[in-house]
């Protein structure tokens, strides 16, 4: 007789084990939900209205070089390697290609960087504001 217990008691220790399990299973997989989140219309406004003065912004930059578009690429390739913190960009000013980095609000700013720059791009040239679409 105290064998049979002990075997009722193992099944019983298995069906708990089994049916905790499967609690588990089934709770966790039923706690998914759908979030939404409504914005604000006056934020997108905003965000736009930034966006726009982005654009019309003066700013200085830097050109560190110019050449064909095959020599623009590979100035710009380097540019991206020595100063990967600046967003180099290639202009099309015919008949030629010019690369140019950074987007300074300020003079000093942008002096600053100049010097920097010019110590690996001795030719670079610090180009004053003006209006830009990009």
């Amino acid at each position: 007789m105290q064998h049979a217990d002990n075997h009722i008691i193992t099944l019983m220790k298995k069906i708990i084990y089994i049916s905790f399990c499967f609690a588990v299973t089934y709770l966790s997989s039923a706690q998914e939900a759908q979030v939404t989140i409504e914005q604000d219309k006056k934020i997108e406004a905003l965000l736009d209205l930034y966006r726009s003065a982005l654009k019309t912004s003066d700013y200085y930059r830097i050109q560190v070089g110019f050449g064909s578009h095959a020599q623009a690429e590979r100035i710009k390739a380097n540019v991206e390697e020595d100063f990967p913190s600046l967003a180099s960009k290639i202009d099309f000013d015919s008949p030629t290609y010019r690369v140019r980095v950074g987007k300074f609000k300020t003079k000093m700013e942008a002096e600053r960087k100049f010097n920097e720059v010019r110590m690996k791009y001795p030719n670079a040239m610090l180009l004053k504001p003006k209006k830009s679409a990009n």
